[in-house]
Parts: structure tokens; sequence; C-alpha cells
């Protein structure tokens, strides 16, 4: 079951931006967003937290200045999904401008799993001998990682942003704003932000050292926010008001044609204008091209696509990037398709436990480890319940991927379980919305149900209804090209929705185009005259363009939709249209969702 309703606002966060110039629609979507003042909406660099609010960046900028004068073998020790990659990037490109001697390391998930396992330290050890390990967008739940790297005389820093766990790593330093103790406001910022302010942090300790001369030029850090714009909105972290300062400014180098070549190369395979990049592009087209070579391959593939200078070269992998996407996209239809298959025979042989279950847990042994993720938030999605997709690991392990929705913390949940049944989880990690996991594989049936008690305990049945919020409705008057624009030049995700509205339409024609969508002609109706309208619409009622992605059906002549404003560009001309999301029958709801 799925219900809309509408964001509330501040009213006089509402009355504030109105009375700073804005007009009444764009000060309602803001103040519904927390803005309570025009200064939050504000992208210039000069807005950002500064770097010093981080918890011991400050003696660890001095710790890697004083390895970087000693001519010290630094290793980045990389995660194998977009954060990770953009975050080993920015390190490797802005540590060797600082003149470091700098290498990187990432492990294969299906030969090491998440982290810096004491396996990858001894592998780190016996191929690249480092004097220094860093992490990049992990390290803060691997204390045996770190106590194995003491042990064979290597130093560790851990940058990371994931929570941390009961124990935390005895490494030299820890960058993590959801470390105990540490005042960073900023607890969304993703793994890239967190190495990209250490970045900053350094610059200003070498600066001070007077590093920086002919011989060493000072970098403008700013020609790195491409990367972290790009790892930031791949993570799905909550866009707060300073991760939109990071991405904003990264999507204007990237529209100025200013971005580094692997990801031109990215967005020239992905078929995609740079001048009109949005974090749409970032998150739903090249996000999935990079985290397809730590799914399927080996993420040291795309890290070179985005720390190489060789166009040529990094053409050539961002073809293999985009092969390997097609091949996960194929790989991920048929996990689908059997995953449904499963859900149905559950709910024709086990219908009241099924509908009456609060979570969803599924293995095979057929599926693969990579895109179990992918597939957990599909049935996320569908089924609106936490749900972890298990894939064959090695050694008699299962690894689980899982995904949330609201009210539901994920990672807490799992960590419930372990406490409620020690042993079960041989290991665990996340955020509230994701986390992995590994069991042996003989305990599915046994975490399936623990899994599930822990659910019915922290969910109630209102928790799972799909709570679809909107901004409301528009007046005739508010439906505009100029606003449209107006909303497409900000910056929107997680945490900061694109803006939304609902209405009730009339069908006026609908048509197939591109074989599987919907075009649509639509006339909003006017309270009080649906009744009217249905037998024959008002003609002072203006009608608009609509399009219905991947659906192929009619609709009913009265429709209730939530729609987006989108700018439509075709063979020269810009117009206005509705981008339906979804749809209702407007006596009885029947979802239909747009991808």
């Amino acid at each position: 079951m799925s219900k809309i309703t509408t964001r509330p606002y501040d009213l006089q966060s509402f009355e504030t931006l109105r009375g700073n110039g804005l007009p009444p629609v764009l000060a309602r979507i803001y103040a519904a967003r927390g803005i309570d003042h025009p200064g939050q909406l504000e992208t210039e660099l000069t807005q950002l937290i500064p770097f010093t609010e981080l918890k011991n960046i400050v003696t660890t900028a001095a710790f890697l200045a004083d390895a970087i004068a000693e001519h010290k073998r630094l290793l980045i020790i990389a995660d194998y999904d977009s954060d990770g990659a953009t975050a080993c990037a920015v390190g490797i490109r802005i540590l060797r401008k600082f003149g470091a001697i700098v290498d990187y390391l990432v492990p294969n998930r299906f030969e090491f799993g998440y982290g810096l396992t004491p396996e990858i330290v001894q592998l780190a050890h016996e191929t690249k001998q480092p004097d220094i390990l860093i992490t990049v967008d992990n390290g803060i739940a691997s204390a045996a990682g770190v106590d194995e790297a003491n042990r064979l005389g290597m130093q560790v820093v851990v940058t990371d942003h994931h929570l941390p766990g009961d124990e935390l790593p005895d490494a030299v330093a820890i960058i993590n704003p959801n470390q105990p103790g540490c005042p960073f406001p900023s607890k969304s910022i993703a793994g890239v932000g967190v190495i990209f302010y250490l970045m900053l942090a350094l610059r200003a300790e070498l600066r001070q050292r007077g590093a920086f001369g002919p011989a060493l030029p000072e970098p403008n850090l700013a020609g790195f926010l491409d990367l972290v714009a790009l790892g930031t909105v791949a993570d799905v972290v909550k866009l707060d008001s300073n991760n939109r300062i990071l991405v904003q400014q990264g999507l204007q180098r990237i529209r100025k044609g200013r971005a580094c070549t692997g990801i031109n190369a990215l967005i020239e395979v992905s078929r995609r204008d740079f001048r009109q990049l949005s974090t749409y592009e970032l998150g739903f087209m090249l996000g999935p091209r990079l985290n397809a070579a730590g799914r399927l391959d080996d993420m040291s593939l795309g890290i070179e696509c985005l720390i190489t200078d060789d166009e040529a070269y990094a053409a050539n992998i961002a073809k293999q990037l985009d092969d390997l996407n097609r091949q996960r996209r194929e790989i991920e239809s048929d996990m689908q398709d059997s995953a449904l298959l499963k859900l149905d025979e559950q709910l024709k042989n086990h219908r009241t436990e099924f509908q009456t279950a609060y979570s969803i847990c599924l293995f095979d042994h057929d599926w693969h480890q990579g895109v179990i993720g992918i597939l957990a938030s599909r049935i996320k999605d569908k089924y609106h319940r936490p749900v972890i997709i298990f894939a064959p690991g090695n050694d008699g392990e299962l690894k689980g991927s899982g995904r949330s929705i609201n009210g539901f913390h994920l990672r807490d949940a799992l960590d419930l379980v372990s406490k409620q049944h020690p042993g079960l989880l041989r290991k665990f990690g996340g955020h509230a919305a994701a986390a992995g996991l590994t069991i042996q594989n003989n305990d599915f049936d046994a975490f399936h149900e623990a899994f599930e008690q822990v659910a019915q305990t922290l969910l109630t049945p209102a928790d799972l209804t799909r709570v679809i919020e909107t901004d409301g409705d528009l007046e005739l008057a508010d439906i505009n090209l100029e606003l449209a624009q107006s909303l497409e030049h900000q910056v929107w995700g997680q945490g900061f929705p694109q803006p939304s509205f609902n209405a009730r339409f009339y069908v006026e024609s609908q048509r197939i185009v591109g074989e599987k969508h919907l075009k649509l002609k639509l006339r909003k109706l006017i309270s009080g005259n649906q009744d009217q309208a249905v037998r024959k619409p008002q003609k002072s009622m203006e009608s608009f363009d609509g399009i219905l992605f991947f659906h192929h059906d009619p609709l009913p002549d009265l429709i209730d939709a939530v729609y987006r404003l989108q700018i439509n560009e075709y063979n020269g001309k810009t117009s206005l249209q509705f981008l339906l999301e979804h749809w209702f029958h407007a006596d009885q709801p029947v979802t239909g969702d747009a991808h």
C-alpha cells in the first residue's frame, strides 16, 4: 500500500525566505527541506565547514607532512565502490602533487572482501612494502587489520565515514566525523569528502612549512571537486548543506569542461552532454559504470580511469567499464526474475506468513555476489520492507547485502542481531540505509528468523506503508518553464529530494513512444470541476505534455499523479513536460513507477 503526503514546512522559515525575495513556491519547497535562511542555499567554497572541525585532522596532517619530507612510502587502501574509487583517486592525485611517494591497493571483493583485513595487509606488505597505510572509505571497523599492520611494522591512518563499532582500531590516527568526540557537523560526508578534507589540512600544513615554491607549485584543490561530487552522489549520502557545496562546485567544474580525463571519458561513453550534467547523471549514469568494475571485476580498473591523464587510455578503460555495466544489467535482470519467482512461491504457499512479514531475506546458489546490493534495493523498492540478499562467498560463507526503509536503521539492526545471537554474524557494517554482512552457509534460516524478530521489534505496521512525499499541488500560474529551470539549477539528492508535486489530471491523449514509454497530453483539473472535466474539459484549463517511462499499457481517463517538472529539449526546441513518477486511478490507487 502507498499513500501520498505533502511535506510539512516551517511557516517562519517560509516567511523568512519570501522576505528575502524567493517566490512563494520556491520558499515552500526549500522550507520543507530544512532551509530557514537564504545563506543555506549558497554554494561558494567559502561556506564549507573548516577542516579544523574534524577530530585529529591537524595532527594527522603534520604526521603525513613529516612522512612526505622523509620520503616514506604511502599506500592507499581503497574500497571497491564509487566512493572508494573516487576517494582513492583524490588521495593519489593530490598526494602526488604534494611530492609524496604514493601507490594504491584495492581489495578484490571476491578474494578479500571489504576493508582493511589482515589478508589485505599481508598482501600490501609483500607486494608494495609501504611504510604507511591510508584507508579511504573503510577502516573504522578494521581493528584486526590495523593490528596486523602494526605487527608488520606499518603505520595506519584511517579515513572513513562509516559508523564505528564497539572497538576502534589502534591506528596512528582516525579521521571520521562519526567517531566518538568528533565535532564535525556534517556527519553525512562521504568517504571521498573525508580524504578531500584531509588533503586540505595537509596543504595548509605544507604551506606553513614553506614546502611550496617553483619546484613544487601549490595545487588548487578545487580542481579535484569533480571527483568529490561523483563519489558523494554515487554513494547516496545525505546532501546536507556542506555536501551540496561540494557537489555543486564539482558539477560546475564538469559543466565548464574542466573535469579530469577519466570523468570526461565516462561522460562520453554514457552519451551525455557535459554542459548539462546533473546529479542524476552522476548517480545513474557515471556511478554505475564505475561501480561495475568493483561488482564484476576489479576496481583497480575504475581507479586507473580516474587517475590517468592519457585520453586514449581513459577512453579505453571507460569502454571496458561500459561493457561491464551492460553485463551487470543482464545479471541483475536474471537475478531479479529469479527473486520475484521465489517471492511469488512464498506468496502462494505461505500467503499469511508472507503478507505479515516485516522483512525479506533471500538466497540463491547462482546469484552473483557483486550484484546482490542492487537486487536488494530493487526488492526493497517493490515491497517496502528491509531486504537482505545473500550469495555464495568463500569457504562455506554467505555474503549478504541489505537495503532498508525509513525508520529502520539497518546497521543498528544487525548489531542487535549479533548481540542477541552471538556468533551468528561473522562480520557486518554499514549505514542506516545499507549494510553488508557475512554468515556461515548453514546459518541462513537462523539469520532469517533472527532478523525478522528484530524487524518486528523495531518496526510498526505503519512503517510498512510506503509514504510518497510531495510538495503538494501547484497553482496553474506557477507551472512554467522558468520554475523548471530554477529547480534544475539546484543540487538535489538523498536527504534533499528533488521537488515533486501531485494533482488530478484528465488524460486527453496517450501514445507509445520509443516502444516502451507513454507520451501523454494532460489537463490539470481545478478543484470542484472534476466531474464536469471528465465529460468535457474546460477550455480555460491548459494542457501539458507528460511522459511515463517504461509503461505501455493505457491509463484511465482520470488519474491522480505524482510528477516532476522536466525540461524537454527536442529538435532544437525547449518545452515543459511532466515526468510522472507514480500514478493512481482517481478512485482506487494503483502504482506505476517511472525509473
